[in-house]
């Protein structure tokens, strides 16, 4: 009788050793068939809280919930199988308190069966990320251009761009991975910065829109499959599916309309 192998995922601290080394591949997803498409290839497969403004339509990511991050955990957990899931802790699920924020970490990952969540905040969110990986919880940081917090910030502004900010800024990710965090997303920062914070930490940083020399990088998938309008100079278009997508649907309107959809093979007879 065989016996079959599990293929085992990509865990926290395997994320954790791969600084200085070959540059972990992360992407985002929020659906199982995508998820499968990217676990083929990508070490890491965030379920970020953009799937309220790229999924839901939503202005923000302001408006996404926790039941919304649990929905789309499930179905990218059970589309992949390799690469490790992480997924967001939306707005308001983790600041009041490190209880909080334990509580609902906690259900995201009973629920969805993920690897970890990923916070976003420098220094004030450490305690936090202390008290969670102190229990069992892995915790990816997020810092530099923080989305949820861009109301404060003035909006989606490049962080950096004055070298009086950046002691803050490093001293938020030494902070960060000193509180336990295994990986931290380095987003929307000057290349200069997010080298001498990849320089700093002693944990992997994962850039977008920072720099080729962070430890990874990390895309929305939609952005660089072309499904999405105006993407910020950071993203590379690596297929253009939208045009291919609106091309298809055109013809297949056309088809209807014209009568020559369903055809001979189409029906059943």
């Amino acid at each position: 009788m065989s016996v079959e192998t599990r293929v085992k995922r990509v865990t926290a601290l395997q994320i954790a050793e791969r600084k200085g080394g070959t540059p972990i591949v992360a992407l985002t997803a929020y659906t199982a068939p995508l998820a499968a498409l990217v676990d083929a290839h990508a070490d890491l497969i965030l379920v970020g809280d953009s799937l309220g403004m790229v999924i839901h339509g939503l202005p923000s990511t302001i408006g996404v919930t926790v039941e919304m991050m649990i929905l789309h955990g499930q179905a990218v957990v059970r589309g992949s199988g390799r690469a490790m899931v992480v997924v967001d802790m939306p707005f308001g699920s983790y600041e009041e308190s490190p209880e909080q924020a334990f509580r609902n970490a906690a259900r995201v990952m009973g629920e969805t069966g993920c690897g970890a969540v990923k916070l976003e905040g420098g220094s004030r969110m450490a305690p936090t990320i202390r008290f969670l990986t102190e229990r069992g919880i892995p915790v990816m940081g997020h810092v530099g251009l923080t989305p949820q917090t861009t109301h404060t910030m003035g909006g989606f502004k490049t962080q950096g761009r004055d070298a009086e900010s950046w002691p803050r800024h490093v001293q938020d990710a030494v902070d960060v991975a000193g509180a336990g965090a295994f990986a931290i997303v380095v987003e929307g920062v000057v290349e200069p910065l997010a080298d001498r914070i990849t320089e700093t930490v002693a944990v992997p940083t994962i850039g977008i829109g920072a720099s080729a020399r962070c430890d990874g990088q990390i895309l929305v998938l939609d952005d660089m499959l072309g499904l999405t309008g105006r993407v910020p100079r950071f993203v590379r278009r690596f297929a253009d599916l939208g045009a291919q997508a609106d091309r298809a649907i055109a013809d297949y309107a056309a088809a209807v309309r014209e009568r020559r959809f369903p055809g001979e093979d189409n029906v059943y007879r």
